[in-house]
């Protein structure tokens, strides 16, 4: 059975296909620049790089160009789109509405699109996804929502309420959501797998650390917190988001500058993070390099960004009342030995004890903790488009 994975944005299209005889990607590639000028395809397949420029007007044209190059030509992975046997799509917000992956129909997509104000900037582009795969494909094809949210619909009500009045909340759904769930579902669980241990007796802090970044609490297999909360800009700082700030700060600053919503909204979203305060870019790895050049802006960032995963990986481990491990994903998670290692050091009070040596390794599911470590120390790289093909496949057997 091959499922085809989608992860849809405004002006993209990001897919994998994945024969799940054996869970091996058959094919993944990139739809760039959708309603742009310079749009292109990139194919990857027998170990092999395609690039194409295409015009590709809309996401239904981007959709019809990825089936050519999965069917035709050098690239070719299937003989016709007729053995692909579903298609799962990463949703970004499903509300309260979805606490588990659904197959789509018209009352789903319906729902979602009153989800939309929620996530404006995600889920409109993701309904667009669903329905351009609907045209390409048919209604015999069945389409699946794997929702961002739904993993931490778990979290209990003293976690996820705001302290604002309580009619928001009836009225509007006002509430923290949290989001990179299906990232936080599969290295929880493959951390446990890792240990040898059953995911209901343990308790684990998981890291999702990247261009955007998130932490959770992870208790017995379920969410009970999550960094971040209504929105993505909730949290970390992040690439070119906030991350938590004073609410007072945006009204002070909306104040001062007389900005629309819309721009202040820009400001906290793609003005902000590594990129606001260093002045210099949006990458972690630009930073490091700029931090160890003695740029004293890239030096700050470099010191807020484990800081402020401390303070939270801490404070989820006294809600959880203790932890078996701490587990490291994403670009940065994955990559960043220094990043890993100043979270963890001076965390010894609580169990963490790093070995330098085994956090030098990149590529691979590892323990960079020392053998005495009361408290595991994980790198496990994520796999999102797995966990939606397997919940696909669940879904439609």
């Amino acid at each position: 059975m091959k499922i085809l994975v989608i992860n849809c944005g405004s002006s993209s299209l990001k897919y994998q296909l994945v024969d799940m005889n054996g869970e091996v990607v058959l094919c993944k590639g990139l739809c760039d620049r959708i309603g742009i000028d310079g749009s292109s395809i990139t194919h990857k397949a027998h170990g092999k790089e395609f690039k194409k420029e295409v015009a590709l007007p809309d996401h239904s044209e981007a959709f019809s160009q990825m089936v050519a190059v999965m069917t035709e030509g050098e690239g070719a992975v299937v003989a016709d789109k007729s053995e692909i046997t579903a298609v799962g799509h990463r949703v970004v917000h499903g509300g309260e509405k979805f606490s588990a992956s659904t197959i789509v129909t018209d009352e789903v997509i319906a729902t979602l699109e009153e989800c939309s104000p929620l996530a404006p900037l995600h889920n409109p582009p993701n309904l667009q996804g669903l329905q351009s795969a609907r045209q390409v494909f048919g209604d015999k094809v069945p389409q699946v929502a794997v929702f961002d949210t739904a993993f931490h619909q778990t979290m209990p009500a003293k976690a996820y309420m705001y302290a604002v009045p309580y009619e928001y909340y009836e009225k509007y759904a006002i509430r923290r959501y949290g989001f990179h769930g299906t990232s936080h579902r599969y290295v929880s669980a493959r951390a446990a797998e890792f240990l040898g241990k059953k995911p209901e007796d343990l308790k684990i802090v998981t890291c999702h650390l990247g261009n955007g970044s998130s932490i959770a609490a992870v208790n017995g297999g379920k969410s009970v917190d999550t960094s971040m909360g209504l929105t993505p800009v909730a949290g970390l700082i992040m690439g070119t988001r906030t991350g938590d700030v004073d609410p007072g700060v945006i009204c002070y600053m909306n104040d001062l500058t007389g900005k629309s919503g819309g721009d202040m909204s820009n400001i906290l979203n793609k003005q902000s993070g590594f990129l606001g305060v260093s002045g210099l870019s949006s990458d972690a790895r630009d930073l490091e390099s700029a931090a160890a050049d003695g740029n004293a802006r890239a030096q700050l960032v470099m010191e807020m960004l484990p800081y402020q995963i401390k303070k939270f990986v801490g404070s989820y481990i006294a809600a959880m009342n203790g932890v078996d491990a701490v587990v490291f994903t994403g670009g940065i998670g994955e990559n960043s030995s220094s990043v890993r290692a100043n979270v963890c050091k001076e965390m010894e009070f609580l169990g963490m004890k790093v070995d330098d040596e085994k956090n030098k390794k990149r590529g691979e599911d590892f323990d960079f903790s020392t053998d005495d470590s009361k408290v595991r120390l994980l790198v496990i790289p994520t796999d999102e488009e797995l966990m939606i093909a397997r919940d696909t496949l669940e879904l439609v057997k």
